[in-house]
Order: structure tokens, then C-alpha cells, then sequence
């Protein structure tokens, strides 16, 4: 089995474990109610991942201690171990050396309905769910992307099933890099990846404003055809928050990764697509409490 996915660190733990609280409350709580329960990982890595601990000298009261390697478990195998267990589990991976190794997991649990999917999350998501009955089922997708790979229509395609809920780790850096202080400095390459992502092109004017006229020597006006970013990293987490909700009936407030370390660099988002009353209060009593209690026990209180 190739498993060595060596990546993430605090945040990855934290993130990891809040999903799981979901997952578990959310299973328990419909598996009364739904003939089948699905889990859909879009960017499912592995299913483990690899975690090294560098080593630390020793001192006059601590004793040296070696570099440590550990494998732990991914989403993809703590999904599998979700009690009750989903009906069906469903792995997205580009990489063709982590399908295999997600194929290897499979193997391993011949009696789950485990589908791998190898390709473009964004092509495959609206493939697989458009053509589903969700009448009795539902679903909580997964969306950890490798970077700013999401596309707003891919969202768009999960809000119209009205029957998925969703975790979306956002990559908050990538939006800060790509939407430059100055718009100036956006060019024709970022635009389009910042439309992608947010689905319209009036971030433009919405996160821009035009830089107030400079007074020269005589006193005199000189106005600037240029224009600056409004919006400093809580502005940006905001506006995709406001812009989720345009599709999603639901949007909890994001959950800051890393939660000490500045700058942000990511944001955990929730978001429900079913916009029944009784949908909308189960989910925001789950994905409320465990992100309040996220964040009790993560971020100190400022």
C-alpha cells in the first residue's frame, strides 16, 4: 500500500477532528431517517497520512528526544471508521498513486460500498451527484483542497441537491496572494482564478476602492486611476462567507486555521444545502456547538 502522504501539522489535527464530530453526530442523528447515508471526500489523499516529529536536544532538565514518524489516519479512514457506518463512501483523487494506495483501503473493507474515483474534483462532484435521487439519501462531502482547485460551480452544483452538507477547508492564503494589495498588481491570470473561485466578477468592486487624489505642491488635486484592496484578512474570510451564503440556505461562521499562528492561512467553513426549517436547526446545532467548542478549546480568547 503506498501511503506515505506526509503533510499537515496542528491545523490538519484540528480540522480532522472537528469533521469527525460531525460525522458522528450527524450519522446518529439521521440514521433513523434516511435509507442511505453517503460520504464523498473530494480531495481524498491517501486515506493515512504521515507525520514526522523533528528531533529536539536535550537540556539540564529534559532529555533528548529522537525524530519520530508516525502514520495516522486521513479523512478517507476516519470515515470508514464512523459508527454507524455510511452507506457508502466515495473517494475523489487526481493522484494515481493515491487511488491506488485508496484502492489498497478498499481491499481491506470488502464488505463497504467504497467507490474510487480518479480525476478533476470539479468534473467529477457534478458528475456523480447530479444524477442521484436524493430523495431518501444524504450526504456530507468533504472538499480539502490541495490549493485554490474549487470552483464556484462545483459549490453551486452541491447547493442544488439540497441534501449535502459540507466542510469546506478555503484556502483564505491563496485569496489574499492571488487579490494583491493593489489591483494593479491582479493580473489577467489571478483574475480569472479569483472568478473561478468566487463565481463572479464583481469582487473587483466590491474588495477594491479607488486611492483618494494626492495633493501636489501647488495644492492642487492629482486624481489616481488606481485602486487598493479594502478588505484585510478577516474582510476577505467575510466576503466568502457572505458569498457562500448566496447559495448555501446555511453558513456557519468559519473556523480560523491555524488558530494561533497569524497569518490565517485557512478557513473551515460549514455550509447546509437542504433549506427545510427542521434540516437548518439539526445542522446548526451540530456545526455550532462543535465549532463553539473548536474554538474554546484552540483560540484563546482575544
Amino acid at each position: 500500500m503506498i501511503d506515505n502522504h506526509e503533510f499537515g501539522g496542528q491545523h490538519t489535527e484540528i480540522k480532522l477532528e472537528l469533521v469527525e464530530k460531525y460525522l458522528k453526530a450527524w450519522a446518529t442523528a439521521l440514521r433513523p431517517k434516511f435509507n442511505s447515508l453517503w460520504y464523498i471526500d473530494a480531495f481524498a489523499g491517501t486515506g493515512a497520512r504521515t507525520v514526522r516529529t523533528e528531533a529536539r536536544d536535550g537540556d539540564l532538565f529534559e532529555a533528548p528526544v529522537p525524530e519520530r514518524v508516525e502514520s495516522r489516519r486521513g479523512s478517507a479512514k476516519i470515515a470508514l471508521d464512523i459508527v454507524p457506518p455510511f452507506d457508502r463512501l466515495i473517494f475523489m483523487e487526481q493522484k494515481a498513486a493515491h487511488c491506488a494506495a485508496l484502492e489498497a483501503l478498499k481491499a481491506a473493507h470488502p464488505d463497504r460500498d467504497i467507490r474510487i474515483l480518479n480525476g478533476d474534483a470539479n468534473v467529477l462532484i457534478p458528475a456523480t451527484i447530479d444524477r442521484v435521487n436524493w430523495t431518501s439519501r444524504r450526504a456530507i462531502l468533504f472538499l480539502d483542497p490541495y490549493g485554490m482547485e474549487v470552483a464556484w460551480a462545483t459549490l453551486e452544483a452541491i447547493a442544488r441537491t439540497r441534501a449535502i452538507d459540507v466542510w469546506f477547508l478555503f484556502p483564505l492564503s491563496g485569496l489574499y496572494r492571488q487579490a494583491a494589495r493593489s489591483i494593479s498588481d491582479v493580473d489577467a491570470t489571478k483574475r480569472r482564478a479569483l472568478t473561478t473561485m468566487l463565481g463572479t466578477n464583481e469582487w473587483e468592486t466590491e474588495l477594491y476602492s479607488p486611492v483618494p487624489p494626492a495633493v501636489d505642491l501647488l495644492g492642487a488635486l492629482e486624481p489616481s486611476a488606481e485602486r487598493q484592496r479594502n478588505a484585510d484578512v478577516a474582510g476577505l474570510e467575510q466576503y466568502v462567507k457572505r458569498r457562500l451564503e448566496t447559495i448555501f440556505p446555511l453558513v456557519a461562521d468559519p473556523f480560523p486555521l491555524p488558530p494561533q499562528r497569524k497569518p490565517q492561512r485557512f478557513s473551515l467553513f460549514f455550509a447546509a444545502s437542504n433549506p427545510s426549517e427542521k434540516a437548518i436547526a439539526l445542522a446548526r446545532r451540530f456545526a455550532g456547538h462543535i465549532l463553539k467548542a473548536g474554538i474554546s478549546s484552540h483560540v484563546r480568547p482575544r
